[in-house]
């Protein structure tokens, strides 16, 4: 079976992309599946190349790209003034964030009618758009944080925000562009680092409560959660992959698998985070981060629709702590996506 991986990206978040395509080239059974690998680079020129090792983007690498033409069902490789077909059984698109989470690869996989690991159209783009997450996840009874949306036109008044608040790109992830405002003169300087990742801003009022993330995956039976884990801070917020080497840890954070809350607690974050799933139109697998209230209450924070897959992502070890390593998890995504998608 072939399965086309696609890794990279033109967003900010292409080198976590790339950890990620790593850790799971690792875990891929080579017994199972034929991996064809396919880079994007960070000017958006697509690549058929050997692995997502060190220079993957030269070597052997050759310019391809994803047919939309279903009598293709494939790659289209170009090598010298000619091309190649390559048919894909199945995609696992390992981006992150923009034009990766967003509903943009998903929408070219519809085209090309390939089936494809993770969510679909709708339930990515509304995942990666957090004002609209809020919105769907309130009407569905779930608790959000007070929030504000500010567009490119828009005129905020500092002083009538209930400090401290965060304010971050509305459609961005990995914690680029966000901020921690707890007063009015930091506001203008924050906004202005949140629009280099996107117009649109969200200002959100702070929740005082513990940071608590949830594996779920989906089965043809039904959803699988992991564990959940905990994020100990030390000082400031969870910026992650913001560190210089995240690999040898946080260095305000570290997390705690399985969390150390009362089992009532994990149970209600793992059947909220299944309700969240569920309303989002989340498919394949998502990250539901939620925040978890000294009164017991589960608050939405966000959902990763293709959560980090690296050595020290948070969705494989909470996974691992369930009795599912990084090979398992993948094996099932692909199964089930071939199942449920023909």
């Amino acid at each position: 079976m072939t399965v086309g991986i696609i890794f990279g990206g033109a967003g900010e978040e292409h080198p976590v992309s790339v950890k990620s395509a790593r850790e799971v080239a690792k875990h891929l059974d080579p017994g199972k599946y034929e991996p064809i690998w396919i880079g994007i680079t960070t000017g958006g020129e697509w690549k058929l190349c050997d692995g997502p090792g060190e220079g993957w983007e030269t070597g052997n690498a050759r310019p391809a790209a994803l047919s939309p033409d279903r009598g293709v069902h494939g790659l289209l490789v170009m090598e010298q003034g000619s091309y190649e077909t390559v048919r894909l059984d199945v995609v696992f698109p390992v981006l992150h964030g923009k034009l990766g989470e967003d509903g943009a690869i998903q929408g070219l996989l519809e085209l090309a009618g390939i089936p494809y690991v993770g969510c679909g159209i709708q339930g990515s783009a509304v995942c990666m758009d957090k004002s609209l997450a809020y919105t769907v996840a309130a009407n569905a009874g779930i608790a959000t944080p007070r929030f504000w949306i500010v567009t490119e036109d828009d005129k905020v008044d500092p002083d009538s925000l209930p400090y401290p608040v965060f304010v971050k790109p509305a459609r961005s992830g990995s914690s680029f562009g966000v901020s921690k405002v707890t007063g009015a003169d930091e506001l203008p300087a924050a906004l202005e680092d949140a629009r280099q990742y996107d117009s649109k801003i969200l200002i959100e009022a702070a929740v005082d409560g513990e940071e608590i993330g949830c594996a779920v995956l989906e089965e043809p039976s039904g959803l699988v959660v992991g564990e959940v884990d905990r994020v100990d801070l030390t000082h400031g917020f969870f910026r992650i992959h913001q560190e210089d080497s995240p690999e040898t840890g946080s260095e305000n954070a570290t997390f705690i698998v399985p969390a150390d809350i009362p089992d009532a607690s994990r149970t209600l974050v793992q059947e909220t985070a299944k309700t969240i799933y569920r309303a989002l139109g989340c498919t394949g697998l998502a990250r539901v981060d939620v925040f978890l209230t000294a009164d017991g209450q589960v608050v939405l924070n966000e959902v990763n629709t293709m959560p980090g897959m690296t050595s020290y992502s948070r969705y494989p070890r909470m996974m691992n702590a369930a009795g599912l390593p990084l090979s398992d998890v993948i094996d099932r995504l692909v199964s089930a996506t071939l199942r449920m998608r023909r």
